[in-house]
């Protein structure tokens, strides 16, 4: 089973176990149809060595916006940005299998140099698509995939109703890639870039 999908069944399969059934004996919604998920955790982004220099050294400055939060940690010489964001909810379904995690809180990339600004947010992982698509400027008209998310090295634990999964590659879209160079004025961001990792904990 691909592995983004055996992280999809697992958190599906612990939703389904808080998700009451009726007294009648019917299947329980997690089963039957899309069932919301009364989820916590937090979701971060730790860039890859290299990018956060690459970014700095183009003059654009990439910040969290409230309430996701952003550290700097130096990694064998290099400096890392890690932003998080606080999982608020989600759904699940398992036939077929699919579901989201949602969160609150962006990323602000400003230009220092022109002073133009793009700001992506209230971030959506999709369970079945493994993608995390974000608005764009607030307009909730506006939702765009911005990351593709791969599982093939991540690594899952299970315990109660905790579901963690780390070391998640994140590589840019296609669609943000032209959204972040042309609001910027730069050619930075390329397709399929790799960005860094991530790690998901959720309570569910």
């Amino acid at each position: 089973m691909h592995a983004f999908r055996r992280f999809a069944v697992v958190a599906a399969t612990a939703a389904a176990l808080v998700v009451p059934v009726a007294a009648s004996g019917v299947a329980s919604a997690a089963t039957r149809g899309p069932a919301p998920i009364r989820m916590a955790g937090q979701t971060t982004v730790t860039t890859a060595p290299g990018i956060a220099s690459a970014l700095l050294g183009a003059g654009i400055v990439p910040l969290a916006v409230n309430p996701g939060q952003q550290t700097v940690l130096i990694r064998n010489g290099q400096p890392l940005a890690r932003f998080a964001f606080p999982v608020t909810g989600g759904w699940a379904r398992l036939h077929p299998l699919s579901g989201t995690i949602e969160h609150r809180g962006g990323i602000l990339f400003t230009d220092l140099k022109t002073g133009k600004q793009v700001e992506v947010g209230n971030f959506t992982i999709s369970l079945r698509q493994g993608v995390l698509t974000g608005i764009v400027n607030g307009n909730s008209k506006v939702r765009i995939a911005i990351f593709n998310l791969s599982l093939a090295h991540a690594r899952l634990w299970v315990h109660g109703h905790t579901v963690r999964a780390a070391n998640i590659m994140v590589t840019l879209t296609a669609t943000a890639a032209k959204a972040l160079n042309a609001t910027l004025g730069t050619s930075l961001f390329q397709p399929g870039m790799t960005i860094g990792t991530a790690a998901t904990t959720l309570r569910i």
